[in-house]
């Protein structure tokens, strides 16, 4: 009796100790990484040559980010012992430590803090980084965003604009687009009706250029205490048509300009180059008296009707519906024309062919 109950305890201990039954009774407390998936951790290391986060593997995870910029904010803005969410790069590599990334949640970060800046309207500090064909790269916070030329007002000039210091705040945000932009004259409190009080429209007034843009050129101008922001149109450069801003214009040039008018919603004063100076086309003009009889060249067809050459940079047009039926025109054409009104601001004559006899439903 007693030798059999010897066997059955023996029986009991083999099944309990075979290797199978050992590594199902032991549990593992080690999580076993899959690819993309998110798993919280701790960091444990963080320096510029590596970065370590305890994602409860066998193996401290390394974090591999290879965008300098991300990096540098990584090791800006987070400390040994904080808790963050990576990205599962690669479940182990050579060296048997997992690989993960902490773009996901960096970005994450970044976009509630942006958020709130937007809400509570923070001033931020920043500096422009890049300058590009719309505005210039402006980094605030560790976060690069774009500042457009039609939200700056530079008060100081006479400098090279990238490295310049400025106070900027969020004014739109958009994830999807990944759109940050910045203002820097929604940080000011200046109050320009008072600081225009002294300046008058048609008033020549002297100011500094601050930036060049594709559509004008910007400067500054004293109002009544403090620098303000004006803007040169392309269109009031010069009274010949312009396609860019001529070379000329540099930042830093002085410039004399003429006053006309305000725009008040974007704080800045509207002046104009080509109105110091009378212009050249009115006296052209006055050779095209109503109803006179002219001829001259197509320079070019189109679908709203054929564009004449009158010379000295007047444009001369017949519109669609002038012209006859069954009447084409080709550039370089010579053709008999009548002049029907002339429009002083357009350098533009609108003019009629001369018909030899009506057609059936001409007007």
């Amino acid at each position: 009796m007693l030798d059999q109950k010897l066997n059955n305890s023996s029986k009991k201990t083999s099944k309990a100790t075979s290797m199978a039954d050992l590594m199902k009774l032991v549990k593992s407390d080690f999580v076993s990484p899959k690819k993309g998936e998110s798993l919280e951790g701790t960091i444990t290391k963080l320096t510029s040559r590596e970065v370590l986060v305890d994602i409860g593997a066998k193996t401290e995870s390394v974090v591999l980010e290879k965008d300098k910029r991300l990096l540098r904010n990584i090791l800006n803005t987070l400390k040994i012992g904080d808790k963050v969410t990576v990205s599962v790069l690669n479940p182990e590599s050579e060296f048997g430590n997992p690989v993960v990334s902490l773009r996901r949640f960096m970005d994450d970060r970044i976009w509630v803090k942006l958020k709130d800046f937007l809400k509570d309207k923070k001033i931020l500090k920043g500096e422009i980084t890049e300058t590009t064909r719309g505005g210039f790269i402006v980094l605030a916070d560790n976060i690069s965003g774009f500042l457009p030329n039609s939200q700056t007002s530079f008060l100081q000039t006479g400098q090279n604009p990238i490295g310049k210091k400025i106070e900027i705040n969020v004014l739109e945000l958009n994830r999807d687009q990944h759109k940050i932009i910045f203002s820097q004259k929604a940080s000011q409190s200046l109050d320009f009706e008072k600081e225009i009080v002294d300046i008058k429209p048609e008033q020549k007034i002297t100011s500094t250029i601050s930036n060049i843009a594709p559509f004008g050129v910007f400067v500054t101008l004293q109002g009544k205490t403090n620098l303000i922001e004006g803007l040169i149109h392309i269109s009031e450069i010069s009274w010949n048509r312009l396609t860019e801003i001529p070379s000329e214009y540099k930042p830093e040039d002085k410039l004399e300009a003429m006053v006309v008018g305000f725009d008040k919603k974007a704080a800045r004063v509207n002046l104009s180059l080509k109105r110091l100076t009378s212009d050249p086309f009115e006296r052209e003009l006055e050779k095209f008296e109503q109803d006179k009889k002219i001829t001259a060249s197509v320079s070019k067809v189109t679908l709203a009707g054929v564009v004449f050459d009158l010379g000295n940079g007047i444009e001369g047009i017949v519109k669609k519906d002038k012209i006859p039926p069954k009447t084409t025109f080709v550039e370089g054409q010579t053709v008999s024309l009548i002049v029907l009104s002339v429009d002083k601001k357009k350098h533009r004559v609108t003019l009629v062919p001369v018909l030899k006899e009506k057609p059936i439903g001409y007007r």
